[in-house]
């Protein structure tokens, strides 16, 4: 008895392993964890470059940011960036998830005082400077294995719960790192971060579902606007779709402005890269609406005008700081 228990449990870990090397295989060799751990100031400079390559804005975000804080930044983007790419950039379900629960564990190891990557490495210093509770970390992984075995959401309030799990704890652990940290602005900020979130959502209705075979626009509203998942498929953009896109556009657009108190709270700092996430959101949204809510036919982008107009007035809050942000 003990023999078969012990065969199939040698079992279970070889395919693990298997797994495991499957998973790694698909990804940039430099997201396996080392032999031998970093030192801090290369975890942070590992994490600071893959922040500032993989991430256009990123520049533009920790520009406004004090220096003393980018370190951390760059430690928490590359923990958002490396754990999404373990569940959506593998290619195997089961390579991502057992991918996702090594991940976990690490994390786990790290608020043990045990770290071997150099996202982990540099994760420790940002979580011991900045006083950051397991929470919001674990939250992203959650999202990232639901999305391993979800791709359809019936109502709003599904979609909403996902985002209370894929998109807000990002926005309290810019608010933890920047010492802005309380329940108030973790409620403004969960409206922000949502509203980024269901932008993102309206604007790659086409890619989610033909790259990753997702929907994340509520069932039950597509139902009520008459809208079937085959004019998705076939990228045809009926009245009634852009009727449901309008909608749908209408109500992230509330959420923003719920969040936008949140830039009036918080030091200067934070508040300039608020300011323009939030207007990039919106202009998301803007873009939308200027194709007719046609998002199948053509991924809506910001014009290049509109991201220097946003860049412009970020920079004028930085050096002019009369001015008013969010006005």
């Amino acid at each position: 008895m003990t023999e078969a228990v012990d065969t199939k449990r040698e079992r279970n870990a070889a395919e693990q392993q298997a797994l495991l090397a499957r998973g790694w295989a698909a990804l940039p060799e430099s997201y396996r964890i080392p032999n031998v751990a970093p030192t801090l100031e290369e975890a942070q400079a590992w994490c600071r470059e893959l922040a500032e390559t993989h991430y256009e804005n990123f520049h533009v975000a920790s520009w406004f940011l004090p220096k003393n804080l980018r370190p951390h930044f760059h430690s928490i983007y590359a923990y958002c960036r490396v754990s999404d790419d373990l569940g959506d950039e593998v290619g195997s379900t089961e390579a991502a998830l057992a991918l996702l629960e090594l991940w976990g564990q690490e994390l786990d190891a790290c608020y043990e005082g045990r770290t071997r990557h150099p996202v982990f490495v540099a994760l420790a210093e940002t979580i011991k400077k900045c006083s950051i509770p397991k929470e919001p970390f674990a939250d992203l992984l959650t999202a990232f294995r639901q999305d391993q075995s979800v791709a359809r959401y019936q109502t709003m309030d599904e979609v909403l719960a996902y985002c209370r799990y894929s998109a807000n704890p990002v926005g309290r652990l810019v608010l933890y790192a920047s010492g802005e940290a309380n329940e108030e602005n973790f409620r403004l900020s969960d409206a922000t971060c949502t509203a980024l979130q269901l932008a993102n959502f309206w604007q790659d209705v086409r890619s989610d579902y033909t790259e990753r075979g997702r929907i994340y626009i509520p069932q039950k509203d597509m139902n009520f606007f008459h809208v079937r998942e085959e004019e998705i498929a076939e990228g045809n953009a009926t009245q009634a779709f852009c009727d449901l896109m309008r909608s749908e556009v209408a109500d992230a657009r509330l959420l923003f402005e719920e969040g936008l108190p949140l830039i009036g709270k918080v030091n200067r700092e934070l508040a300039i890269d608020l300011d323009l996430f939030s207007r990039g959101g919106l202009e998301i949204l803007r873009a939308i609406e200027e194709c007719g809510y046609d998002v199948l036919s053509a991924r809506p982008a910001i014009s290049k005008g509109r991201k220097m107009k946003l860049m412009l007035r970020a920079v004028s809050n930085k050096f002019l700081p009369f001015l008013r942000l969010g006005s």
